[in-house]
């Protein structure tokens, strides 16, 4: 099966099952979860440490594969072409966007780093699922979507909107923003919360609001949706 990927190495191929993906050919952390169905490029011509690299299609994420779930890819005819939506399609989507991330609240979960298939996610995990699930699709991590989006204004602020937190370098969470003053969020048990929650987008909040907060750095609108998998692409 490997030979076959090698001797064709930038073909495309679908998933027959849900894949875990690693952030190092050591494969010792996740990176993130593939559902069954998705598209990827395999980018490596010989195995590293027993591990592949690849590209999924619908994101240009690019992260490690375990060589033994290499049987869970197949061929595909069917080459991934993304939806070209304008920014009016994807507003009147808001509503299932959120819709999904409350539903996705009430299920019992907690924080996981690298879950996009519920019912445990990290942050950016959860957005990316909630838009996926509505046919848009968002880069993977949250400084990429923060490099994705439309910056705004907090005073700009619309339902379905995306808040942004983290260090003065770099950000590293995302919450949906729901209207309000309130935004909907997976966060880690070291931040006062284990899963999904609704946080107040102000100083005063109670304590785990107001430590979000003070990290809060910038917000984006999301104008359209990812459509190219290129190999010098920015967000990989």
């Amino acid at each position: 099966m490997f030979q076959e990927l090698s001797e064709s190495h930038r073909g495309e191929y679908c998933c027959r099952t849900s894949l875990n993906l690693y952030d190092s050919p050591t494969c010792s952390a996740w990176a993130t979860q593939v559902a069954r169905g998705r598209h990827l490029q395999v980018l490596s011509q010989q195995p590293e440490t027993q591990a592949l690299q690849v590209r999924l299609c619908e994101d240009g994420y690019v992260a490690w594969l375990r060589v033994e779930d290499v049987v869970e890819l197949e061929r595909t005819d069917r080459v991934y072409q993304a939806i070209a939506l304008s920014r009016t399609e994807i507003q009147q989507r808001i509503p299932e966007i959120i819709n999904f991330a409350k539903n996705a609240m009430l299920q019992p979960n907690y924080y996981l780093w690298g879950g996009t298939l519920g019912p445990n996610y990290d942050c950016s995990g959860l957005i990316q699922a909630a838009f996926a699930a509505s046919g848009i699709w968002l880069p993977r991590d949250s400084y990429q979507q923060a490099a994705f989006t439309q910056n705004i204004a907090i005073e700009e602020l619309l339902a379905g909107d995306l808040v942004f937190f983290g260090t003065p370098e770099k950000v590293n969470h995302v919450g949906l923003y729901l209207g309000d003053g309130c935004y909907i969020h997976s966060s880690g048990k070291d931040k006062g919360r284990n899963g999904i929650a609704i946080d107040l987008l102000s100083g005063k909040g109670d304590p785990i609001s107001q430590s979000y907060y003070r990290q809060f750095k910038q917000a984006g609108r999301v104008m359209v949706n990812y459509l190219v998998c290129r190999e010098d692409s920015h967000y990989s």
